[in-house]
């Protein structure tokens, strides 16, 4: 991100988002060299000279947190539907093939433009590159998020095993000629991987503009346990978070079952993983068990409603998270199965979708917790505590919402209208460290112009570079999509469908 706005500004008269008031009141508050140091009733007095802002007519909320995403992903948006996550993976080598350095770069541009003109202000980007992740692949992604003006934590997706590798199901249902294709899509051996990781974090020159380093060893099965030591060791070295996704889908579940004789969240328990860094994205499916651990471990859950939903990966269990006592954020996953990176919309998820799980209220997500989720939530399990509150102390990331929009008419309940009505259209402006990044609807640092011209560019070209990537999925979807739902179909203790019906 740019560097913190030096100097004094004091941001005058705006109504001030609080979860523990009914109704935003007014406030005046005055941010010395990016970070929050006064908070007070309009009129507070002020250094000679001061800069002033005036918010009068403006709702101000700290930005929003988005815990997991994927840049890579970023310009997949459009290209896929009815896809489980199972199919997703298989379209992967499509969706995510024939990219450039530039390509990289300008998809994680276009997503962090995305993020920050709907409300959001710091990510964790779990980036995929292939075979291995590289210096200048992720200088290109730190420099996008640089660019634009977000904090980020950009954690290397890696893995040493295929999706074909790790649900061995799925390969005894090819037929020969394709076995031997997916065969090609080999993962390099993971101590090879884990070199790059190691050189990687050793060279990581971001951390000073506001952008850090995470590992992401991405699905439990589909990585060796070799593999998953070494992250660990190397996250605790280091002070890293640590992120995967755990038990996202019910195949996850069931596979991982047969292929440890435990759940997922107790074998990475068992290896030493789960700690106050690990991040467990998406976790649909667990059990009161697997929740204890995590709780008593300090670990954190993204939840990822909008991909959840999409991919059909069932619902979420975020009453029984929270008072569990899990630290509880939210993401809204890449563009390929979210497919919008709008928090807000993350917030309204997860509230809603609480609300359809049981007929007793009181064991609804409140708005309040939603708000809190895609805010504080997600800052504390990225390890950024510095922000999602506005309170002295904080850094100034904020966001400006126009109460002149149809969205607050009648302004009557501040959290709740954020969490349920606001969807990103009345953003004015918004700040990160004091400095403004979108003034009036428009984002200040970067052309949309520009970056349509080009997604369009790419759009052509990647059409043309991953024909046979393509070709390769549509031979193998039909299988991956009889073979996933035959395998979630298979009894399990823990039941996350909205349907009843069946086995499931």
């Amino acid at each position: 991100m740019p560097e913190p706005q030096r100097g004094d500004l004091v941001i005058r008269g705006g109504l001030v988002a609080d979860a523990a008031h009914p109704l935003a009141e007014a406030r005046d508050i005055l941010v010395r060299d990016g970070v929050i140091v006064t908070i007070g009733p309009p009129g507070i007095a002020v250094p000679e000279g001061t800069a002033a802002f005036d918010a009068s007519g403006l709702l101000l909320h700290p930005g929003l947190v988005n815990g997991h995403t994927h840049s890579h992903g970023f310009l997949g948006r459009g290209i896929g539907d009815r896809w489980t996550l199972e199919l997703l993976l298989a379209a992967s080598p499509w969706v995510s093939g024939g990219r450039t350095m530039d390509d990289i770069a300008l998809s994680a541009t276009i997503g962090a433009a995305e993020l920050a003109l709907k409300g959001c202000t710091a990510v964790l980007d779990m980036v995929g590159e292939l075979p291995l992740p590289t210096e200048e692949g992720l200088d290109a992604v730190a420099s996008a998020y640089d660019r634009v003006g977000l904090r980020a934590v950009i954690a290397p997706l890696v893995a040493d095993r295929t999706l074909y590798q790790a649900i061995p199901p799925l390969a005894e249902a090819l037929p020969g000629e394709l076995r031997e294709e997916v065969a090609r899509l080999a993962l390099p051996p993971w101590d090879r991987t884990f070199d790059a990781l190691v050189r990687l974090v050793r060279g990581w020159r971001w951390s000073g503009r506001g952008i850090g380093f995470g590992l992401g060893p991405t699905i439990p099965t589909h990585c060796d346990d070799a593999f998953l030591r070494a992250c660990a060791r190397l996250a605790g070295e280091h002070g890293l978070p640590l992120t995967m996704h755990v038990a996202e889908s019910k195949v996850q579940a069931v596979i991982g079952g047969r292929t440890y004789g435990r759940s997922l969240v107790r074998h990475l328990d068992a290896l030493g993983l789960i700690g106050p860094r690990f991040i467990a994205a998406h976790a649909i499916w667990l059990d009161d068990e697997d929740r204890a651990i995590l709780a008593a471990r300090g670990a954190s859950i993204i939840h990822n409603p909008s991909s959840n939903m999409k991919l059909g990966n069932g619902l979420f269990a975020m009453r029984e998270a929270l008072d569990a006592g899990i630290t509880v954020g939210l993401g809204t996953d890449t563009c390929s199965c979210g497919d919008n990176l709008n928090m807000y919309e993350a917030m309204r998820l997860a509230s809603l979708l609480s609300k359809v799980q049981g007929p007793d209220p009181a064991a609804w997500v409140s708005a309040e917790e939603a708000y809190r989720a895609g805010t504080e939530g997600s800052a504390r399990a990225l390890g950024l505590p510095g922000i999602g509150r506005i309170e002295e102390g904080a850094l100034a990331d904020i966001v400006f919402l126009d109460l002149g929009h149809p969205n607050w008419m009648p302004h009557r309940w501040t959290v709740n209208q954020l969490v349920h009505g606001e969807d990103g259209t009345a953003v004015r402006h918004v700040c990160v460290g004091g400095r403004f990044i979108v003034r009036d609807g428009r984002l200040t640092t970067v052309d949309l112009d520009s970056l349509r011209s080009k997604a369009e560019e790419h759009r052509q070209r990647h059409e043309r570079a991953t024909r046979h990537e393509r070709a390769l999925f549509e031979r193998l979807a039909p299988i991956v999509a009889r073979v996933g739902p035959a395998l979630a179909a298979e009894p399990l203790s823990v039941r996350r469908y909205l349907s009843d019906r069946g086995p499931f």
